[in-house]
């Protein structure tokens, strides 16, 4: 990561994804692995407990696998051997129940749905506060008049409640679709060499399915190794999600310009500054999400492009799908973190609004300025504007208390 990411996304989705605690979801693949083969019976119970007591991150260097990985040609290879011989020197009787019947891919996939699991609780959470908040302007300013616009001229009256009933719609059906998305993407991958868990001795399906519960993942009853068409279908559903979190902060940064000054992101110490001209406020999150907007959408093309895998295993497009899958979760988490901390407190100067349309009616005939804002008008807009808060208020809580499936993935 550059330095001119880092103020585009956050520390804690960065930590999601750095070293150690994709090597950390690694490990407990590895342990759970040999605790679901000693259940049924496939290694022994002694094996099983040497090896999960060795699948400890304080005992390898996440930073030497990685350097390793480059000659290797894989993340799982230097790790397995890290953990072969920490076994060996410590409980070599069980060292050759390692790892036993999984594939490198097993292992990384499954740490890739881990650690992604965790990055979308972080994202969810953003896109849940900045719903909420949009809800309550809706609420608060459904009778709030100001100007429509449409191709980028004042039009027809609506309200600023209404505006953000339609600023919000897109996030609660991409809230929506990113749950369901996410059920089916967050599985594990267990299928061995090719596919078959030959080495399993006919026992593959049930440590699969031990091993799924063991991990609260989702069995997905065979091996995905180059379907990834589950997993592309949530990075998709991302990239809606910049989109819209872009039109959000591209209506306010317009909103907010000082020829309009209707509404602006909160003002904060430090912030949106200029090195030079003292007077400005710039509106960052705006930026952050609008940068992201322009960025998701490469990304999610990359993920695409990467779909067609050789065989049972690919040469080249799932390796750039590890690379670029990170980089698609800190952009889109950075967009709606920076939109989640400004949506609350949005300066928002009715008045402002008022005298605009009053600007604009002054300069039509008479006739057409009692049509074009008629008060009947403005109260039939409020009244949409809390029928539609109202609507996404009830379906927002469903989806909520819906979060958790009875498996434990999202």
């Amino acid at each position: 990561m550059s330095i001119f990411d880092s103020f585009l996304s956050t520390p804690a989705m960065r930590t999601v994804f750095d070293g150690p605690a994709v090597i950390a979801a690694m490990l407990r693949f590895e342990a759970g692995l040999a605790r679901a083969q000693a259940e049924v019976g496939l290694i022994p119970a002694d094996a099983a407990g040497a090896i999960a007591a060795c699948c400890n991150l304080d005992d390898v260097d996440p930073v030497q696998i990685g350097l390793d990985s480059g000659r290797a040609g894989s993340l799982a290879i230097p790790l397995v051997k890290a953990l072969k011989d920490i076994v060996g020197q410590r409980h070599p009787e069980a060292l050759p129940h390692v790892h036993l019947g999984a594939t490198s891919q097993d292992v990384i996939d499954t740490a890739m749905v881990l650690v992604t699991r965790d990055a979308l609780a972080l994202l969810l959470a953003d896109v849940d506060a900045a719903i909420a908040a949009l809800l309550r302007h809706a609420g608060q300013h459904a009778a709030t008049p100001m100007l429509a616009r449409t191709l980028m001229q004042p039009a027809s009256v609506t309200s600023f409640g209404l505006v953000c009933a339609g600023w919000a719609a897109p996030l609660v059906r991409s809230r929506e679709r990113l749950q369901a998305a996410a059920r089916a993407a967050l599985q594990l991958q267990l299928g061995g060499a090719v596919g078959t868990l030959a080495q399993m001795k006919g026992q593959g399906a049930v440590v699969r399915a031990r091993l799924a519960a063991a991990l609260q993942l989702r069995d997905p009853g065979a091996t995905w190794h180059t379907q990834r068409d589950s997993w592309t279908a949530l990075a998709c559903e991302l990239g809606l999600l910049a989109g819209s979190l872009g039109k959000i902060a591209l209506d306010i940064s317009l909103l907010g310009q000082y020829e309009v000054a209707e509404v602006t992101e909160p003002a904060e110490v430090g912030r949106g500054g200029s090195s030079a001209m003292p007077h400005k406020r710039n509106p960052v999150a705006s930026m952050v999400a609008l940068a992201a907007a322009q960025r998701a959408p490469q990304q999610v093309a990359a993920l695409l492009a990467a779909m067609p895998q050789q065989h049972q295993r690919a040469l080249g497009p799932w390796q750039a799908e590890l690379a670029e899958w990170p980089q698609l979760w800190l952009t889109v988490q950075g967009s709606a973190h920076a939109l989640a901390g400004a949506l609350p407190g949005l300066n928002v100067d009715a008045a402002r609004m008022r005298a605009n349309i009053d600007r604009l009616r002054a300069e039509l005939p008479a006739q057409a300025a009692d049509e074009w804002f008629d008060p009947a008008l403005a109260d039939g807009v409020a009244g949409l504007a809390r029928a539609q808060a109202h609507d996404l208020q009830t379906r927002f809580d469903v989806i909520r208390n819906n979060t958790s499936s009875k498996d434990g993935s999202p």
